[in-house]
C-alpha cells in the first residue's frame, strides 16, 4: 500500500471489510456506484474526482483542479479553499457534515503519493504474479531473486532461509557443481535444488568462473587442476574460503593448506605444465569448528548454510531473557518481552513522524521492532551502531501482525565474539584481523596460510538495509 490510503485511514478499514469483519457502508446510491469495486473506501484518484462531481457539485475541470492539488495538498491556502468547497456542496447535497469532513481526510491522504487506479493495477498484476510463483514454485522464485541481485529489500541470506522454509533445498558454492549464477538442479518427483552459483563469492570474477565452467568436462579431482587451467591464486583462495571443495574432499582450511603448497602458475616455455609441486605430505590440521565455519561462510557469501549465527549465543540470550522470534506469536498482546537478533533493515520513512521500523532475525525467524522518536532519540547508539539487537518492548497484534513497540535498547554485539576463535587467535568478531593471516611454520621453515586472506576492516556480516 502507497503512504497516500494509509494516511488517509482507507487500508484498514478495507481491508477489514474484504475479510467481512466489517460491514460495507455506502451513503447514497451515487457513491455506491463509485466506492462498491474498493469496498466503500476511496482508494483511486479517478475515484476522489468522482466523489467530488457527484457528491459536491465540482465541475470536470475543478475535480481535474482538485486530482492535480493532491500532491500539493499542503500547500499555502490550498487545503482550506478545496476542505470548505468539498465539505460544503456534499452538505446541501444532504450529506452528514461528519462524513463530509471523513471524505476530505481520505482525499487529503492522497496528497502523499495516492495511485490512479491504472498504475496501481499494473503494481498489482506483478505482485499477484511474484506471489503465485512464490508459492506455487518458490525455487524457481529464489534462483530468479539471487540472480537479480542487488535488488529489493532483502538480502541473499533472508532469500536462501525464506526458500529452506517453504521446503527447497539450497545446495553449497562447488567447484564441480557450480555455475556463474544460482541455478537448479532436478530432483525425482520433488522440486528442483537451488545450487547456489559463483556470484555469491565475493570478489570472484564471472570471466574467470567462465573458464573454469568451460575446462569442466569432467569433475574436478585436485586442486593444481584449476591452476592448470589458467585459475590464479588469489582466486582459488576465494574459492577456499567460500568452501567450494567440498566435493574433492576439501573443507576451508585443508583447501588453504593445499593452495599454499601451489607455485604460482609456470608462464613461458613452462606454461603448460603441472606445478613443480602439487602433493603435500599428510598433516592433520585442527578441525573448524561450526561457529568458526559459519562465521568465514557470512564473510565470503554473507549468508551460511550450516547454521544460523544467533544460534550460538541463544544460551546467553536466554540468560538474559529474550524470546525466540517464533514464540512471540504465542504471547498476549500487551505483554512485556525481550527479543534480539541480527538487524537486517532500519526504515525511517518520513510520512512516519519520526518512527523507525526494524526489521532482526534470529535462528527461528524474523521480527518486527517499532521504535517511537522518544525511544530512538534516547538509544540512537545502540540501534544504529547494532549487529545484534536485542529491545525490551510490548507486543503489539493485529490479527496475524505481530510487533513488538521498543521501550529499551541494547547492543549486545559483543556475544557474537563466541563465533570467532578469540581464545587461539585475538579476532574481532566484526573483522577477521591481522591475526587471522598469521598461520603455522611448514617442514621448510615458511609460514602456511590456513585461513582466509582478509582486509582487517572487512565485516563479516552484512550491512542493514537502512534509511538514508
Amino acid at each position: 500500500m502507497r503512504p497516500g490510503p494509509i494516511q488517509g485511514d482507507m487500508v484498514h478499514p478495507y481491508l477489514r471489510r474484504r475479510d467481512e469483519i466489517e460491514k460495507e457502508e455506502y451513503p447514497s446510491e451515487e457513491l455506491r456506484k463509485i466506492l462498491e469495486k474498493t469496498k466503500g473506501v476511496p482508494l483511486f484518484q479517478e475515484q476522489a474526482m468522482n466523489i467530488a462531481i457527484v457528491a459536491a457539485d465540482f465541475t470536470p475541470t475543478e475535480a481535474d483542479e482538485l486530482r492535480r492539488s493532491m500532491a500539493t495538498f499542503k500547500a499555502k491556502g490550498v487545503v482550506s479553499r478545496l476542505r470548505e468547497k468539498l465539505v460544503s456542496g456534499m452538505m446541501k447535497k444532504g450529506y452528514e457534515k461528519d462524513f463530509a469532513e471523513r471524505i476530505f481526510k481520505q482525499l487529503e491522504g492522497f496528497g502523499s503519493y495516492g495511485f490512479p487506479e491504472s498504475h496501481a493495477a499494473s503494481f498489482a498484476l506483478l505482485v499477484y504474479v511474484s506471489s503465485w510463483i512464490k508459492y506455487h514454485h518458490p525455487d524457481v522464485f529464489a534462483a530468479a531473486l539471487l540472480n537479480s541481485q542487488p535488488m529489493g529489500f532483502y538480502r541473499p541470506a533472508q532469500i536462501v532461509i525464506d526458500a529452506r522454509n517453504h521446503g527447497v533445498e539450497v545446495r553449497p558454492v562447488d567447484i564441480n557443481y557450480s555455475f556463474w549464477d544460482n541455478t537448479l538442479e532436478n530432483i525425482p518427483d520433488q522440486r528442483c535444488a537451488l545450487r547456489l552459483g559463483f556470484r555469491q563469492v565475493k570478489g570472484l570474477k564471472e570471466e574467470e568462473m567462465h573458464i573454469l565452467v568451460s575446462s569442466r568436462t569432467r569433475p574436478f579431482t585436485h586442486i593444481h587442476q584449476l591452476l592448470e587451467i589458467g585459475i590464479s591464486n588469489t582466486t582459488l583462495e576465494k574459492l577456499a574460503d567460500a568452501d567450494a571443495f567440498c566435493s574433492i574432499g576439501f573443507d576451508r582450511r585443508q583447501a588453504f593448506w593445499e593452495i599454499s603448497a601451489l607455485t604460482d602458475r609456470p608462464a613461458g616455455l613452462f606454461a603448460g605444465h603441472a606445478p613443480a609441486s602439487n602433493s603435500e605430505p599428510d598433516v592433520r590440521l585442527p578441525a573448524m569448528t561450526l561457529s568458526e565455519h559459519v562465521i568465514h561462510d557470512y564473510s565470503a557469501t554473507s549468508l551460511s548454510l550450516k547454521a544460523h549465527p544467533v544460534s550460538f549465543v541463544r544460551d546467553q540470550l536466554n540468560a538474559l531473557g529474550a524470546t525466540r522470534s517464533i514464540d512471540l506469536q504465542h504471547l498476549n498482546d500487551g505483554q512485556i518481552v525481550k527479543v534480539a537478533g541480527l538487524v537486517l533493515v532500519r526504515q525511517r520513512p518520513g510520512t512516519a513522524s519520526g518512527i523507525c521500523f526494524i526489521t532482526v532475525e534470529d535462528e527461528t525467524g524474523t521480527a518486527n521492532l517499532v521504535v517511537f522518536k522518544n525511544i530512538f532519540d534516547a538509544y540512537r547508539k545502540e540501534i544504529l551502531r547494532s549487529k545484534l539487537l536485542m529491545i525490551e518492548g510490548k507486543v503489539q497484534k493485529e490479527g496475524q501482525v505481530i510487533h513488538v513497540v521498543a521501550g529499551k535498547c541494547f547492543n549486545v554485539s559483543g556475544l557474537l565474539r563466541k563465533l570467532a576463535a578469540i581464545e587461539e587467535q585475538g579476532a574481532d568478531v566484526l573483522t577477521l584481523s591481522e591475526v587471522d593471516e598469521k598461520g603455522q611454520p611448514d617442514s621448510r621453515g615458511k609460514s602456511r596460510k590456513i585461513l582466509p586472506l582478509k582486509n582487517p576492516q572487512a565485516e563479516i556480516f552484512p550491512a542493514s538495509r537502512d534509511f538514508k
